[in-house]
């Protein structure tokens, strides 16, 4: 049986200030302004605990990201239709598509600087949460199909890279990429 280990109480309360301290930085300087030093000085901790806890900038900038993503897996887990359970697979796939590139735009920065840590790193726990869901609804909707490599395909266009260079560089408005998504899902 494994065990779960749990987060000592005052462990649990540097990492509250913590994040709320890169929090407050981040919404007052955005991501460029987020240094590790400034963090600490921030939150009242050393800055070795902040690079034992989290790593480097990367790792902070995903566990800012983690409560966000947190409250919207519960809402495509166990939230209303048509994100949640109860609607039809297309219209899921579609709310959850149209739900997902406004939380990628809300955090864009925070994302690029997380999937900058590794080239494969943004592959990892949301995403594949993002996928198996995505998979899933899609094999419903489309029994026999490649699932796997569908939703790959759904989930590409919201990769926060592309994302920025589509909405910052050539001023592609959020709107727009939503109605892409939505040739695409009425294309399964």
């Amino acid at each position: 049986m494994a065990v779960v280990k749990r987060e000592r109480s005052d462990a649990a309360r540097n990492r509250a200030k913590i994040l709320a301290a890169a929090a407050g930085i981040v919404a007052v300087h955005g991501v460029e302004g987020l240094s590790m030093a400034e963090v600490a000085a921030a939150a009242g901790v050393g800055v070795g605990t902040l690079y034992r806890r989290f790593g480097d900038r990367s790792g902070l900038a995903y566990a800012l990201i983690d409560d966000r993503e947190r409250a919207f897996q519960a809402a495509f887990l166990e939230g209303p239709p048509p994100l949640g359970p109860g609607a039809e697979p297309r219209e899921r796939v579609r709310a959850f598509l149209h739900a997902l590139a406004d939380r990628t735009v809300e955090q864009l920065d925070l994302l690029l600087m997380a999937d900058s840590a590794a080239p494969l790193s943004r592959f990892g726990g949301a995403y594949a949460a993002h996928h198996g869901h995505l998979a899933m609804l899609v094999a419903r909707l489309r029994p026999g199909a490649d699932a796997a490599c569908l939703a790959d395909a759904l989930l590409a266009p919201l990769a926060a890279p592309l994302v920025a260079y589509r909405t910052r560089e050539c001023g592609i408005g959020l709107d727009r990429v939503k109605a892409a998504l939505d040739v695409l899902v009425d294309g399964l």
